[in-house]
């Protein structure tokens, strides 16, 4: 009996490990490709590089070969960074609202609320851009951070939510029956520990900003070109390898945004505590 449970053991733990490392494959084995692609010495995208060299990331910094990618990474960051901003704002507001309504209302808020996040966003993107031509609006940077609010807020809202749910009413009666005021409660006592959720919303929303497709190919013309658009062109006309270099930058700075966020915040900590 206890052989049979040895060898069941041991079988589903080579089962388990098995599918862990074809998932760990699937999901880095890409990233892995595009990394190496990028410090090909070929002229054009193609896997396995004959020889490896710094080229494309030397084309990819030269402001006058690269202005077009240049401009179109700082719109992407522009919109980003002032959606994730605004939605921060505004889905911190609507959580602390929503956290203190014990009805059934407040479900359907908050189910309300998290709607863009099953939201085809390619039927969203056509939805915004016939609203704003019934308004008469033409396409400009103020209708991609708008468009893209809508899309991201929602992670900043739920990870806020999240951490608000776990915040413990003692604290906030107990300064209360102290003399403390709301918004000094607020300040010194809700803020300082939701602030790893906000955090935590506002890099995922900021990503997905950077990284949206379907809303920026709908509300961007040629003066307000974003990133994922601009490579996505590219791809479509010459298979420049300097899309891979931008994808090495990506991932760099995905990555040290991570680290950073985690030491800023100690989620790592939190978890494994």
């Amino acid at each position: 009996m206890a052989q049979r449970s040895t060898a069941a053991d041991i079988s589903y733990t080579w089962t388990i490990g098995l599918i862990a490392a074809l998932a760990i494959l699937i999901l880095v084995g890409p990233v892995l490709i595009v990394l190496a692609t990028s410090f090909t010495t070929s002229a054009t995208l193609k896997f396995p590089p004959p020889d490896l060299s710094l080229r494309w990331y030397r084309e990819l910094f030269d402001t006058a070969r690269s202005a077009q990618i240049h401009r179109a990474a700082g719109n992407s960051l522009w919109v980003a960074g002032l959606a994730t901003g605004i939605g921060a704002i505004l889905s911190v507001l609507a959580a602390l609202s929503i956290a203190r309504i014990n009805r059934p209302s407040a479900r359907a808020l908050e189910a309300s609320f998290l709607s863009p996040l099953v939201l085809p966003t390619l039927a969203y993107g056509l939805a915004t851009l016939m609203f704003f031509s019934f308004l008469g609006l033409r396409p400009s940077l103020n209708l991609l951070i708008a468009g893209h609010l809508v899309v991201i807020a929602p992670f900043v809202f739920r990870t806020t939510l999240a951490s608000l749910t776990q915040l413990d009413p003692v604290l906030l009666e107990c300064s209360a029956s102290l003399g403390a005021s709301r918004f000094y409660a607020f300040r010194r006592i809700t803020l300082p520990l939701i602030a790893p959720g906000i955090a935590a919303g506002a890099f995922l929303a900021f990503i997905s900003s950077m990284d949206n497709v379907p809303v920026s190919l709908f509300l961007s013309n040629a003066r307000t070109d974003m990133l994922p658009i601009r490579l996505w062109g590219m791809m479509e006309s010459t298979l420049d390898v300097r899309i891979a270099a931008v994808a090495g930058v990506l991932i760099a700075a995905t990555l040290v945004l991570m680290i950073a966020m985690d030491r800023l915040t100690g989620l790592t900590r939190r978890i494994s505590g």
